[in-house]
């Protein structure tokens, strides 16, 4: 379900200036109850307008197509969460806008794929909520806030040959997805998923499809 807060814009300030834009903000938690917690926190803040929250899946990239918000929160639960697909299509479809993501330290492949990703904000799960403010604040101005254990865990995690979006295809093929859903899911043509799929196999060195999401999988890869 999305709810929406919307605070009240041009404002004056003391000096008789309009206020300055706040930082449009779209959430995709996947808990209900934490997602609420997050729009009251963040709502209480002049510079930040929560312009939807939704749980994470496929509603978020069609979402902020349309609202175009300065900054996409996003929750990354594991190596296989929709999140990290989601975050690869943000990147491909809204490049203006800029990604924080939340995330556990643990399986350290998902900080490595974070960073890969190009996020500017990723903020361990553990961290205070002030954390969450202060990246989404860095990140609509351009600036990296990375908490230090997502950093240190991704330096410390073995290196996924895969890229990103190879890491997509190959992680809806293990979900038994065909070649043409995962083309319409990724907005890819169904040769090139084919060529992803390829790529991944020797990469990996599988003996097939099914071997290439064997070995992915046990190395935190997907």
């Amino acid at each position: 379900m999305i709810a929406r807060t919307f605070p009240a814009n041009g404002v004056l300030d003391l000096s008789g200036e309009p206020a300055t834009e706040p930082i449009t903000v779209l959430l995709a938690l996947n808990l209900g109850l934490v997602r609420g917690a997050f729009v009251d926190m963040l709502s209480r803040h002049g510079d930040i307008e929560i312009v939807a929250a939704l749980e994470c899946g496929d509603q978020v990239v069609p979402l902020a197509l349309r609202e175009r918000p300065d900054v996409v929160v996003i929750e990354i639960d594991t190596p296989s969460s929709i999140g990290l697909t989601t975050v690869g299509n943000l990147r491909e479809q809204l490049p203006a806008c800029q990604i924080v993501a939340l995330a556990a330290a643990r399986p350290a492949s998902v900080a490595r794929s974070l960073l890969a990703a190009d996020v500017l904000g990723a903020i361990d799960k553990d961290a205070p909520a002030h954390r969450l403010l202060e990246a989404i604040r860095g990140a609509a101005k351009g600036q990296a806030v990375v908490d230090a254990s997502l950093a240190v865990a991704a330096l410390m995690a073995e290196s996924n040959p895969l890229t990103p979006r190879e890491v997509d295809v190959l992680r809806m093929a293990a979900d038994g997805a065909p070649g043409p859903e995962i083309a319409k899911r990724l907005f890819l043509s169904p040769g090139t998923v084919r060529n992803y799929l390829s790529n991944v196999t020797s990469k990996t060195r599988a003996r097939s499809k099914s071997d290439a999401v064997r070995i992915a999988r046990e190395s935190g890869w997907v």
